[in-house]
């Protein structure tokens, strides 16, 4: 009987069975910021415990920097200084090496894990962050936690974790004109629900999977955590080895042969076995917008906003808080719903091929003149390319703010922020009431082209009509 990717690795880094359900796990690479490490790291330092393999981490700073005025020091938010001075501290301190304000790799921690080759094929990578599942892209398994677990893996380089079950996704068809990534695990998870991958690992497969760039597969493995699952993941192959060849810390030379030889052996078998599969055509199918408070409240651009006596019981309650909240009505059409706010960026597409389809929507137009407009680029390295190609002046000729590296808008951590209640037209992963910074303020997610779509139109836009 064959084996699955998430078993084959699991088992490599299993160190010992804790109970029936729950082992002790060896964390091959772990994910360091400036906001859930301060108190892991004082912990140790109380104890007097160093940090077990300083090798097998990497940090940086993402969440609380500003985008703009970012090298202006001390910030003006005392909170976001203090967490920048702790990390600079503590990673001096215990001798992890650290991706600061000033480094030409420094950038959110799910863009540049990838963009470094530190996440590779066949790893268990943890991070206090949720979005971890990002580096599933690769052919790992990769997990948020807590910072007490941050705390534990520091001082130990391993987890106590339930394993999961496995759900394999087949994805089949092609796509159309204007649908993205973003769109494919937006009708993931409104199909299956928020809940739906809770207990389990999802492996996205299939034909419009494999059609993917590595880019785009990490948007879908990214938003995995937003349909309930822990850890998403996509089986390694030649894009894969492709991708990672001369990266600054992928194997090279013949360690890089030995090393393919292994991610193809990690690959789910072809009689591998499953918990669960659940099977998308996604031929015909359209952009896909979130109207409501949850991920899973999405519908294609096109199409209209459900009506509550057509939803089982368990979802009524949560649908009228979504309409309370948002302001729309049953029924109604979600394309031509204002907007006040566009954000593109995060770790879900702030990467440059993200960059590449919004640029190509805004170019020779302009944001419509009462829409304020942020392209944030999710690491230097994205930022510098983007320059390279001209894509920061396709975008500030058309109105948008070009700004620094950072998570900026995608969370209340920073000084990106909605303001009263505005609605926003994002390309972040999460539409929770005060995600983006004001308990009134709303969030309608979608991909980058659809965004700028939104920003050159001033209101929800199906982005086909300006292609």
């Amino acid at each position: 009987m064959g084996k699955n990717l998430f078993n084959k690795v699991w088992d490599l880094h299993k160190v010992a069975a804790l109970s029936e359900t729950q082992d002790q796990l060896f964390i091959g690479l772990h994910l360091v910021h400036e906001v859930t490490s301060p108190q892991a790291f004082q912990e140790l330092r109380e104890r007097g415990i160093k940090v077990k393999y300083p090798d097998r981490a990497i940090a940086t700073v993402d969440h609380i920097v500003p985008t703009k005025d970012q090298f202006i020091r001390p910030y003006q938010d005392t909170l976001a200084e203090e967490m920048l001075q702790a990390v600079e501290k503590n990673t001096t301190e215990f001798g992890i090496p650290f991706f600061g304000l000033h480094s030409d790799s420094r950038g959110i921690v799910h863009i540049i894990g990838p963009e470094n080759g530190f996440t590779q094929p066949g790893m268990t990578i943890a991070c206090g962050d949720s979005h971890t599942s990002t580096h599933g892209a690769f052919g790992a398994i990769a997990f948020g936690v807590g910072t007490s677990q941050v705390r534990d893996l520091l001082a130990t380089q391993t987890l106590a974790v339930d394993r999961l079950k496995v759900r394999k996704i087949e994805v089949s068809g092609a796509r159309g004109p204007g649908v993205h990534a973003k769109d494919i695990i937006l009708r993931i998870i409104a199909e299956l629900g928020v809940m739906g991958g809770i207990g389990f690992a999802y492996e996205f497969a299939g034909p419009a999977i494999a059609a993917l760039s590595m880019e785009e597969r990490m948007t879908i493995c990214n938003m995995s955590i937003e349909g309930g699952a822990r850890a998403g993941y996509v089986n390694p192959d030649q894009m894969t080895f492709d991708y990672l060849k001369g990266r600054p810390f992928a194997p090279a030379g013949d360690a890089y042969a030995a090393a393919v030889a292994f991610w193809k052996s990690i690959a789910s078998d072809e009689d591998a076995q499953y918990d669960d599969v659940y099977r998308l055509d996604i031929t015909g199918m359209g952009p896909m917008v979130t109207w409501g408070i949850t991920p899973g409240q999405g519908v294609e651009v096109s199409g209209n906003l459900p009506r509550i006596a057509d939803l089982d019981e368990s979802e009524a309650e949560i649908t009228r808080k979504a309409y309370e909240h948002m302001g729309f009505t049953e029924g109604q059409k979600i394309e031509g719903a204002k907007i006040d706010v566009a954000f593109i960026g995060s770790c879900t597409n702030g990467r440059i091929s993200d960059f590449r389809a919004a640029a190509a929507v805004v170019k020779g137009r302009k944001v419509a003149a009462h829409v304020r407009a942020l392209a944030v680029p999710g690491s230097r390295k994205v930022k510098e390319q983007a320059e390279r190609e001209g894509l920061d002046v396709v975008f500030t000729e058309a109105g948008f703010e070009w700004r620094e590296a950072g998570c900026s808008m995608c969370l209340a951590m920073n000084p990106d922020k909605l303001v009263g209640r505005q609605m926003s037209a994002s390309s972040s992963n999460r539409n929770f009431i005060g995600r983006q910074g004001t308990p009134k303020g709303r969030t309608l997610l979608m991909s980058p082209a659809m965004v700028a779509a939104a920003a050159v139109e001033g209101a929800v836009s199906d982005v086909r009509k300006l292609l």
